[in-house]
């Protein structure tokens, strides 16, 4: 049953359970502070997708209050809420993260090569090349066919990924919502399905020959990697690397055209 506290009855529940052990006293300081969850939870949700359960964020954030209460030390004078809010807050990412079956660090380098790709598309007018893209990062060739390798899994995209329509990100809509219901046509969204089109076709026509050919062939042709790279004459590795790097360039540059559009 809950328990309604006053502020400054807590000092007696923490000494009860830190001193005494007193297991009820755990439970009333975690109830009486379960509201720091809640406000941590709302707070986080609001720079996440829709499809992220605020449920699921306070089961998180639960973990961390407890800590928190578990490694509290009232003696060194810091207030438990300021403390608190620190370790549900970590909690809560900790939690997201573990959702996230691709490595932050992996996703971090894969947005790292689509700003790459974009910022020297823009600055070159064309499509860079291996040695440009190695050159910028700073790194070797060999560097980059691993790294390429290494990110070739976050091309993968949800269907419950959140698109953003304009700056704020107030205006969003889910990917799975942009797939036409060719039961129920829709004229607005035919226009938007034809204009995206059309964005990305000339996006794909500005690739080098070769990755055009395997995106071709990939998503237009229904043909595997190996197959690809035996009308190649290349390793299916080698496909693989050559699809990433269209992935990224296409992400790129769509970044940027979007980025345009919400800027005006």
């Amino acid at each position: 049953m809950a328990v309604s506290l006053a502020k400054n009855d807590c000092t007696e529940y923490w000494e009860r359970y830190k001193v005494h052990k007193d297991m009820q006293a755990r439970e009333t300081l975690i109830l009486e502070y379960a509201g720091l969850v809640k406000y941590v939870a709302g707070r986080t949700a609001i720079s996440l997708p829709p499809n992220v359960a605020q449920d699921d964020l306070i089961s998180y954030g639960i973990f961390g209050l407890i800590d928190a209460i578990e490694k509290f030390e009232p003696e060194r004078n810091i207030k438990f809420e300021t403390y608190a809010i620190a370790r549900i807050r970590g909690a809560i990412w900790d939690g997201l993260r573990s959702m996230d079956w691709v490595p932050y660090s992996v996703r971090q380098k894969a947005k790292e090569l689509e700003q790459t790709y974009a910022r020297l598309e823009h600055q070159l007018g064309r499509a860079a090349t291996d040695d440009e893209v190695c050159s910028s990062l700073n790194i070797s060739r060999q560097q980059f066919s691993h790294l390429l390798v290494e990110t070739s899994f976050t091309s993968c995209v949800s269907l419950d990924d959140l698109w953003s329509l304009d700056k704020d990100g107030g205006n969003s809509v889910r990917v799975i919502d942009t797939i036409k219901d060719r039961s129920v046509p829709d004229p607005v969204n035919m226009v938007m399905f034809e204009e995206q089109k059309r964005i990305l076709t000339d996006a794909i026509n500005k690739l080098p020959e070769r990755e055009k050919l395997v995106i071709a062939l990939y998503y237009y042709e229904g043909l595997t990697l190996k197959e690809i790279g035996k009308v190649l004459g290349v390793s299916e590795s080698r496909i693989s690397q050559m699809h990433t790097k269209a992935v990224l360039r296409l992400r790129g540059r769509l970044s940027r055209i979007k980025k345009k559009i919400i800027d005006g």
